[in-house]
C-alpha cells in the first residue's frame, strides 16, 4: 500500500525521490524488494547490455515508477517489456508526475500464469 507521505512527496519532482520514498515505506511494512534490479541482456549468445527495473516487491511483482504529466504507449510497453524479460507475470506502472497518482495493473501475456 502506497502511504500518502509518498504520494504528497510529489513536490520534489524527480522519479529517484518517489523510489527513495516508496523504498522507506515498503521497509517500514516489511516487505522484501530490491531496488534498481539489474538483468544482462544477450542476443545470440553475446551479451548486449543491461535492463534496470525500478523494484523488485517480493520475488512476486515488479515496479516501474514513471515521474512524466501523461503515461503513453511507450511507458506501457517498458513495463510489459520488463514483465517479459524477467519472467514475471504481473507488475504495477506508477506514475507521480500527473495532477493525481496515476497508475496502471500489466500483465505478462507469455507468463503461464496469465495463460487461461
Amino acid at each position: 500500500m502506497l502511504r500518502w507521505e509518498v504520494v504528497s512527496s510529489r513536490a520534489a519532482g524527480a522519479e529517484v525521490i518517489y523510489q527513495r520514498a516508496l523504498a522507506i515505506e515498503m521497509e517500514k511494512q516489511g516487505l522484501g524488494f530490491a531496488r534498481e534490479m539489474e538483468m544482462s541482456i544477450y542476443y545470440d549468445g553475446i551479451h548486449i547490455g543491461t535492463r534496470r527495473v525500478d523494484f523488485f516487491v517480493e520475488d512476486k511483482i515488479m515496479v516501474e515508477m514513471k515521474a512524466v504529466s501523461l503515461l503513453n504507449e511507450a511507458h506501457l510497453a517498458q513495463a510489459i517489456n520488463y514483465l517479459e524479460a524477467y519472467n514475471l507475470p504481473v507488475g504495477l506502472l506508477i506514475n507521480f508526475g500527473s495532477k493525481s497518482l496515476d497508475f496502471k495493473r500489466v500483465f505478462n501475456t507469455k507468463h503461464p500464469d496469465n495463460k487461461r
